[in-house]
């Protein structure tokens, strides 16, 4: 299955609920969404710096992080960023397929 990385930044909203439930009910909570969408929450950490969480998922497909994405911008607690990850494995094969490139300029 695919895997997502989905950083948060949380709204005065966010920052709230989390403060009064918790950091295991966020991740409970991040648990289930990727539940209903057919996939499954690897980790999930809390972070300083310009995003308050990160969670490394599988989901089955793009249009499935999407639909996830989707959702979780639409509620308002936070601003979710959704980056594809790739294996090492996938890189080598994209390595090697061959492409037709004209730089810009060109």
């Amino acid at each position: 299955m695919p895997k997502y990385l989905f950083q948060a930044s949380y709204t005065v909203q966010g920052e709230e609920g989390v403060r009064s439930k918790g950091g295991t009910d966020r991740r409970d909570a991040v648990a289930n969404t990727m539940q209903s969408a057919g996939g499954e929450l690897e980790c999930l950490y809390f972070e300083f710096g310009d995003r308050d969480a990160f969670a490394i998922v599988d989901l089955p497909d793009d249009e499935a992080a999407a639909a996830v994405s989707l959702i979780e911008n639409a509620a308002g607690g936070a601003t979710v960023k959704t980056t594809v990850l790739l294996t090492p494995e996938q890189v080598d094969e994209a390595a090697n397929r061959a492409v037709s490139y004209r730089p810009p300029g060109l």
